[in-house]
């Protein structure tokens, strides 16, 4: 059994670390309004581009159609990309989203396709590199920055240039979108081909230039737009996770405490019981 001096150590320990996560609740809480004002802004954009590509698409058809948008004509060849955050201390965060992209990459290659991966932030980079790590095409960290268009614009690029290389058929992003402080749901989304919204392509423009010369400019910021707001949603679904994490390890730690002074308590009172009959029987033999 512990010592009463170890029990006081120990103790010190845990109330050193509840100060820890209880900062970490609070730094999660602070954050946690601004990435979610940033994801629910970025929301419309991405939105509403998906709906002018998808009214756009239903006056472009055959060989004149971009190839963002018609695809390749096969799906042999898949890019996944996928997005977690850099850092952990947030529960089941990342491991929802490389969960959710270890069964897409499995469903894939036992379909017999040549899967692909690239990776946003350390958690996945870390996590499949160790069963997919021979698949790997480049990982990328997000670093401390707030998120931006300078961000994933390197990403954007490199997928372009291999799409356009004839190295991919079809590319698809894998992410946490934010719903609440308490629900972030694992999405997978297609980005190549454009996916098309049949009720958006039932609107009616008339377009200026035409509609190839307008996608042709478009489909190629769609995708930087859209692994954008797929890195702000998962950055608002961290801070929440992260936030409800600590708040949990603080409530654990504050129990850990209570039981730790209570058996502390009970240690001390034994031994100067054991200590008080000690001296009543000397005393009763003297």
């Amino acid at each position: 059994m512990a010592t009463v001096k170890e029990m006081r150590t120990r103790i010190g320990s845990v109330k050193s670390t509840q100060k820890i996560t209880k900062a970490l609740q609070m730094v999660a809480a602070a954050k946690l309004r601004r990435a979610q004002h940033a994801a629910e802004a970025a929301r419309p954009y991405a939105q509403r581009m998906s709906v002018i590509i998808s009214n756009l698409a239903g006056g472009v058809s055959g060989p004149g159609a971009p190839l963002l948008l018609a695809g390749t004509g096969a799906d042999k060849r898949q890019l996944v990309i996928v997005t977690t955050s850099d850092r952990g201390l947030a529960g089941a965060f990342n491991s929802s989203i490389v969960r959710a992209a270890r069964l897409k990459i499995a469903a894939l290659i036992e379909e017999g396709k040549d899967v692909k991966i690239i990776t946003v932030g350390r958690k996945a980079r870390d996590q499949l590199r160790r069963q997919y790590g021979n698949r790997f095409v480049e990982s990328y960290e997000l670093g401390l920055k707030a998120p931006g268009l300078a961000l994933v614009a390197p990403i954007a690029q490199r997928v372009l240039d291999m799409y356009m290389a004839g190295e991919l058929d079809v590319v698809t992003l894998i992410y946490n979108r934010f719903k609440s402080v308490v629900t972030q749901i694992p999405t997978v989304k297609q980005l190549i081909p454009a996916e098309v919204e049949q009720g958006a392509a039932g609107e009616f423009y008339e377009y200026e230039p035409d509609e190839e010369t307008i996608l042709t400019e478009l489909l190629p910021k769609n995708i930087s737009v859209q692994i954008l707001s797929a890195i702000l949603e998962n950055q608002a679904g961290f801070f929440a996770s992260q936030m409800a994490a600590m708040d949990n390890a603080t409530r654990n730690a504050g129990d850990l405490i209570k039981a730790l002074t209570i058996q502390m308590n009970r240690t001390r009172q034994a031994k100067i019981t054991t200590e008080l009959i000690e001296i009543i029987a000397g005393a009763a033999a003297v």
